[in-house]
């Protein structure tokens, strides 16, 4: 109840947001939407991208009339596709551990119309097949109670309490709201990366078993 909204995802890009948030404190409803001139890439499915492109490639840059000669050869281009299969489908799986100041100094700060409060901080990431949306609201630490101040390290999601400084200020997280969404495609495309190395698993499963057909030398 606290964060309501509408995001547009057109292939790696955000190219709309509109956002409302319930302040806990005084029942405040902020607003705030991407500006019109603006689309915010999501690295991750940029980096899976460039992984199948990769994948593509190690499958395609032979001649088409191009023979093998040996399974290990075959067991070596399956090893390669698999690893930059594999790599595209963690980037789906695994979303980047960011600290608060890297959070903070993100230009997805400066996406937003009106511009976010100095007390929000916002971060979009994709976690399997959806789509998800952090909000932490922060409160300023007073220079008497920053004794017992402890910076927190890189994480997926901070929970409250954690703490960081930046600007030359120091603040606490207050409250977190996360908010997610299924995005059929991504699911497809996390369907289609286990079905892509269940085949050149097989593959390689077969160039094996006739490898030793081959090297059997009966006495």
């Amino acid at each position: 109840d606290q964060v309501k909204g509408v995001l547009t995802l057109q292939g790696d890009a955000l190219c709309q947001a509109d956002i409302n948030l319930k302040m806990p404190r005084n029942n405040q409803l902020l607003h705030f939407a991407f500006r019109e001139d603006k689309q915010w890439k999501l690295q991750q499915i940029q980096d899976a991208r460039n992984h199948v492109n990769q994948a593509i490639y190690l499958l395609m840059n032979r001649d088409v009339n191009y023979q093998f000669k040996t399974g290990l050869e075959v067991l070596k281009l399956m090893d390669a596709v698999m690893l930059q299969l594999s790599r595209a489908r963690n980037r789906l799986t695994t979303p980047a551990t960011l600290t608060l100041p890297e959070i903070a100094s993100s230009g997805l700060t400066k996406m937003f119309t009106p511009a976010l409060p100095p007390d929000i901080l916002v971060n979009f990431y994709v976690n399997l097949n959806k789509l998800c949306l952090t909000v932490y609201q922060l409160h300023v630490l007073q220079p008497s109670t920053t004794k017992n101040f402890k910076p927190a390290g890189g994480s997926i999601l901070h929970n409250p309490g954690a703490m960081f400084e930046f600007g030359n200020q120091r603040y606490e997280v207050s409250h977190v709201h996360k908010v997610e969404c299924v995005v059929p495609w991504l699911n497809d495309a996390l369907v289609f990366f286990t079905v892509s190395l269940q085949l050149c698993q097989q593959l390689k499963d077969k160039i094996s078993v006739f490898s030793s057909y081959w090297n059997y030398r009966p006495y």
